[in-house]
């Protein structure tokens, strides 16, 4: 932790983010560029400043602190009014633990240096805008209990930093756009139907990959069956929130895309990761999964299992559900269906745990 020796820019505003009126805390998020406008060859370099204005600390999840993750799913790009694909990593993660956590004393702040160039498809000319939206802040506050002083956590939901306009020139061509092209093309040539490997998976990871795939077909199978019924039971209820017909066709249509890239496309298993996640994927870039430490020590069925694993992470292509990571966890995910069930059904973790259904619900 380091207090911030950043200069105010001109213009640039502060979103304060209010904590629960239990720790009577607030964090300010601030997020500048470090160019005014940028030509085709500059990187789009930012700088997020994080400061506790509040009387307690706060613990912020590493996971969305621009330095501490090669993620930048949490940061909002749009150009001219319209969202900007972003091509960066999403990632399957149990829940936090206290390792997980950077903490934030009162009165202290955090600079971190983020390049958003090779996260998002920057390549078009416009004016884009950019904000920072992490979810991450706990606070900590005392309580008297049985005459002793405990600490209490209290989760806090953290709005958005300012947004930062910024006026772009577009390379001629899309190397994005040229890219992606290129990995269709490599996907339509291969057409094989199922699993292959990169060369650095071992033959016994390639048999434990064989066993997971086939246990994700049958929670995929068992999903979409339950989906094309009429029964609205616990087991919907618990990870998608409250019925409507509407969020019930969508989230039959997300498992039998889930399930259809099982049966139809050549998925990609990449043995290289070394994370302590369980794996992450490339949105843009179907159907290849990268496979990291925790995938090899969870169970074959279950909760965060290999094969519930293999659901989640398929559900975050584009071409399939287009899923984010809004919470990990099972609490943090039961909580998300109850308060947003419409977030739920963007979640990659809620779609995986109705497809583990563990503990077994009706």
């Amino acid at each position: 932790m380091c207090k911030s020796t950043l200069a105010p820019r001109a213009g640039a505003l502060a979103a304060v983010l209010l904590f629960s009126q239990l720790s009577h805390a607030a964090l300010t998020i601030e997020l500048q560029s470090v160019k005014p406008a940028l030509k085709a060859s500059d990187d789009a370099e930012f700088v997020v400043t994080i400061r506790n204005d509040g009387a307690r600390p706060v613990r912020l999840l590493k996971w969305q602190i621009p330095g501490e993750t090669d993620e930048a799913s949490f940061f909002e790009v749009s150009r001219d009014g319209k969202p900007v694909l972003y091509l960066g990593k999403h990632y399957k993660r149990g829940a936090p633990t206290d390792k997980d956590y950077l903490p934030l004393a009162s009165g202290q702040s955090i600079s971190r240096p983020i390049e958003l160039s090779t996260q998002f498809d920057l390549t078009a000319t416009g004016t884009y805008t950019f904000s920072y939206q992490p979810h991450f802040a706990e606070s900590k506050a005392a309580r008297s209990l049985n005459g002793k002083m405990e600490m209490a956590e209290a989760e806090v939901s953290v709005a958005n930093s300012n947004t930062v306009h910024l006026w772009i020139e577009g390379s001629l061509q899309s190397q994005v756009e040229q890219q992606l092209k290129r990995e269709e093309s490599i996907a339509n040539a291969i057409g094989i139907q199922g699993v292959s490997y990169s060369s650095n998976c071992s033959s016994s990871r390639r048999s434990t990959i064989s066993s997971a795939f086939n246990t994700s077909k049958s929670m995929a199978s068992n999903s979409l069956n339950y989906l094309n019924g009429s029964t609205v039971g616990a087991r919907y209820t618990t990870w998608f929130g409250s019925y409507t017909s509407s969020r019930w066709s969508t989230a039959r249509s997300h498992f039998s895309k889930i399930y259809s890239a099982m049966l139809n496309q050549n998925v990609v298993f990449d043995c290289g990761c070394t994370s302590s996640a369980y794996a992450y994927v490339y949105p843009t870039q179907p159907y290849k999964v990268y496979l990291c430490n925790a995938f090899w020590s969870a169970p074959l069925s279950g909760t965060d299992s290999k094969g519930g694993t293999i659901v989640h992470e398929l559900s975050h292509f584009n071409v399939v559900a287009a899923t984010d990571d809004h919470a990990y966890g099972q609490s943090a995910a039961k909580n998300l269906a109850r308060t947003n069930p419409t977030r739920a059904l963007d979640n990659a973790d809620n779609h995986e745990y109705f497809a583990e259904n563990t503990p077994y619900q009706n």
